[in-house]
This record gives C-alpha cells, structure tokens and sequence, in this order.
C-alpha cells in the first residue's frame, strides 16, 4: 500500500519513506515549516498538520508565544486609536 506525503502530495513509496507522527514524508519533505531545517522522524513537533522543529514551534505556539502575540495585538490596536484621537 502506498501512502502520499502530507506535504507535496506525491505517493511515498517504502523504500523512501520517513515515517513521523503517523504518517509518511518524502525524506526532502521532512522538514521545519519555519527554518526549512531537515527534521528526524519522531523527534519533532506538529501544528495543524505541518511537521517544526522543536525551537520554532516553541517561538511560534509554546506558552510565551501567546503572550507575544497578544500584546502585539494589543500595542497595535493601542496605537491606532492613539493616532486616530
């Protein structure tokens, strides 16, 4: 049976296949969504489907990321009403 990578769609046969997370990557394909670093299955993180390496995924959805992400928010709204007044 022959799975399909999850990122470029294309079938991965067995003798390529890199499996991670349950499913089956393209060797090339296994890799952070953020700095394109080649990643090794199992020792990696997922978002919404799509494989990080461990320190992206923490810059970009671990507990202080919010927070960032939220004052951003915040700061940006503040200042537009600031200039707008």
């Amino acid at each position: 049976m022959v799975g399909y990578c999850p990122i470029c769609g294309k079938p991965v046969y067995f003798g390529e296949k890199k499996r991670s997370l349950g499913r089956d990557y393209h060797p090339l394909c296994l890799k952070c969504q953020l700095c394109q670093r080649q990643l090794t299955p199992g020792q990696h993180a997922e978002h919404d489907e799509k494989p990080y390496c461990t320190n992206c995924y923490m810059k970009m959805f671990g507990p202080r990321a919010g927070n960032r992400r939220m004052m951003s928010h915040c700061h940006s709204s503040a200042s537009s009403s600031s200039s707008s007044s």
